[in-house]
């Protein structure tokens, strides 16, 4: 993964993390690990509120979920906070399946990869979504060349 986001980089990508994961979590060191600064991390969030303590003006966390960065609202955390919709998506847990399904369904060439685990010993075994994944992309290139929009 190392390779491939600085592969993309000196390519002129904009690089990002998309996780369910909280923001505060992977904001400290995404940029040490991944290259990724903490305003391209979209996570999970806690909603904050601003106060005053003695002259001191503070965030103070709540004890409420603000977003919930995982499924389907993956599309919708990409589309707040960039405001575009990728031409390349990777994945590697079931939450990531309409991140893919969104990012390969835009105008152009796009191209979306999902790292199918399926060792429970070294890594985690992934099985429940990704064979939805695959049937529909089976499904939408049927259709595609059906309607003559796909060239194989």
């Amino acid at each position: 993964m190392l390779e491939l986001l600085d592969y993309l980089r000196a390519n002129g990508f904009k690089t990002f993390i998309v996780s369910g994961g909280g923001i505060e979590f992977m904001r400290p060191w995404s940029e040490k690990v991944y290259g990724i600064p903490p305003e391209q991390v979209i996570g999970s969030s806690i909603k904050v509120k601003f106060e005053m303590h003695e002259g001191t003006p503070v965030l103070v966390r709540l004890p409420e979920l603000d977003f919930f960065d995982d499924k389907e609202g993956k599309p919708i955390a990409i589309h707040q906070q960039i405001g575009r919709r990728p031409i390349a998506a990777f994945g590697n847990s079931d939450g990531d399946l309409q991140m893919l399904q969104w990012t390969t369904a835009g105008k152009g060439p796009r191209f979306a990869l999902y790292v199918h685990h399926t060792d429970a010993k070294r890594e985690w075994a992934y099985d429940r979504e990704f064979q939805a994944l695959a049937v529909s992309t089976k499904a939408s290139t049927k259709r595609r060349r059906k309607a003559g929009r796909l060239l194989t």
